[in-house]
């Protein structure tokens, strides 16, 4: 079925019903070459992994597949090389916004839709996912499933029982774990040596954005005084920067935060310098294992609902998908190439492939138990081998079928169904399919605007007059045309 799946289901697919990768075919008497196919992948992970998964999907479908991997701290400035000197591959793994929105609309990529009837799996991708990648209406992508929402906190549990804490429900509770953390030795040492917050420079990814959400700031973008505005400008947004202000001042977050990378913020928590991470619960899973080599007595744990001065939870929410892929003209000049690309991705997302993808290799990388996953103990192996295929996964169990997981480690399997918890109460950017053509423009430089802003006032460097004056600046180098051209749009889609 699944090879058949990829075989059959373009209608035009030049890859073969069987044998191995890069082996030629025997098909109703005619011998057919594997098609080959090229893909650009973001790698999240120190080492290009072992190529034997990448063999297994080659046999599995019958493909030649080339699988460029790029560190992902290199991978915009490499996709940006390749799109200047058209050497991009058959799939793309790039997002959808500024010069390559432009590049869409100019008919740089195939628009995907009139073919995806032929492809049984594709059509199982979820239409409201679907229609949040659409430009001007079509289509040009599949995309990757990510939960609507996993933001939360990791703070360490080991801690907050020594100190008498649970775990924060409220803004001010949180405060207090973070006040408690940096003042009154959780670690035991007798030294003032611990801090609350560990965070890093990324109002986005880091811990800004989830607090302003629990803080009641709309998700980028939110209707004030019967228009759309963007969250800078609402009241909530100044209380956060306080709230991190104060933070800064008291001397319970890393000071250098706004220069401070992912990876040193998430070394603050595996070296038990900092007690709370806020952003991606999926992240307990490697801090601890990297901690435990540490302090094999580390205990974290993850929570979700942190209610602000309303009362009420919120949290933003994501589009749907990761990154999607896109499939550019330069590299796949014919129709029948297209199916070639399709009919692969296709069968990506048959389940046996799917599971591949994310899991590993059955027996080797993880076990079936009770009809579920459940992923060795060896976090090391797994990154080496299985994590960087990750990112070329297609849909996600919803869609493809793939196993549902369960983690050994407690606090990750918690996150996973935190994930769905904080489902019922995401709030979703207005604009992400609405369009601004200033917006498309001139994007991140309107956006640096704010974020030097609201560092500098977090760092104390910018009062609220001073802040009001960035908003000010931004309006006038085209910020309030982004504010018209958003409502003109919103209003034409109803």
């Amino acid at each position: 079925m699944l090879l058949g799946a990829c075989s059959n289901g373009g209608g035009g697919t030049t890859g073969t019903t069987g044998g191995s990768g890069g082996s030629p075919a025997e098909t109703g008497g005619e011998t057919k070459t594997p098609a080959k196919i090229s893909m650009m992948t973001p790698l999240h992970v120190a080492e290009i992994p072992d190529a034997r998964i990448e063999e297994m999907i080659e046999e599995k479908l019958g493909v030649d597949l080339d699988i460029q991997w790029i560190p992902a701290s290199t991978f915009p400035d490499r996709m940006n090389a390749a799109f200047a000197t058209g050497s991009l591959t058959d799939v793309v793994n790039i997002s959808m916004t500024g010069a390559n929105r432009e590049a869409i609309r100019d008919g740089q990529f195939w628009e995907i839709e009139p073919y995806l009837g032929d492809y049984p799996n594709l059509q199982k991708l979820n239409a409201d996912v679907l229609n949040n990648t659409r430009i001007d209406g079509k289509l040009y992508a599949l995309y990757q499933g990510r939960p609507l929402s996993r933001q939360g906190l990791i703070y360490r549990k080991d801690w907050a029982d020594k100190l008498g804490l649970s775990a924060p429900t409220t803004m001010d509770e949180l405060f207090e774990m973070m006040k408690q953390f940096s003042e009154n030795d959780p670690d035991g040492n007798g030294e003032r040596d611990t801090f609350g917050l560990a965070d890093r420079g990324d109002l986005g990814s880091g811990a800004f954005k989830t607090v302003a959400s629990w803080n009641g700031v709309p998700n980028e973008w939110g209707e004030l005084d019967g228009q759309l505005a963007p969250a800078f400008m609402f009241p909530a947004y100044v209380e956060t920067m306080n709230f991190f202000r104060d933070l800064r001042e008291q001397g319970y977050i890393n000071t250098d935060f706004p220069v401070t990378s992912k990876t040193d913020q998430q070394n603050l928590m595996i070296n038990g310098k900092a007690g709370v991470y806020i952003g991606c619960m999926c992240d307990v899973q490697s801090i601890h294992s990297s901690a435990a080599q540490l302090n094999p007595d580390v205990v974290f744990d993850v929570h979700n609902q942190v209610k602000g001065p309303s009362g009420e939870f919120t949290v933003f929410s994501g589009p749907g998908f990761n990154h999607p892929y896109l499939f550019p003209k330069s590299s796949i000049k014919t129709e029948e190439h297209l199916k070639d690309v399709l009919a692969l991705m296709d069968g990506m997302m048959a389940p046996e492939i799917a599971n591949l993808l994310f899991w590993g290799i059955e027996g080797e990388h993880y076990n079936v138990v009770d009809g579920r996953a459940v992923p060795i103990n060896d976090q090391g192996k797994l990154d080496r081998e299985v994590k960087p295929y990750n990112s070329i996964e297609l849909g996600d169990a919803a869609t493809s079928g793939r196993l549902d997981g369960t983690y050994e480690y407690a606090p990750m399997q918690k996150a996973v169904e935190l994930f769905a918890d904080n489902a019922n109460y995401v709030v979703s950017d207005p604009t992400l399919t609405l369009d601004s053509p200033t917006f498309t423009q001139q994007k991140d430089r309107l956006a640096q605007i704010i974020n030097d802003a609201t560092y500098n006032y977090m760092l104390g460097e910018l009062d609220e007059a001073g802040f009001n004056q960035a908003i000010e600046r931004w309006k006038s180098e085209g910020g309030a045309d982004v504010i018209a051209e958003f409502n003109a749009a919103n209003q034409t889609a109803g």
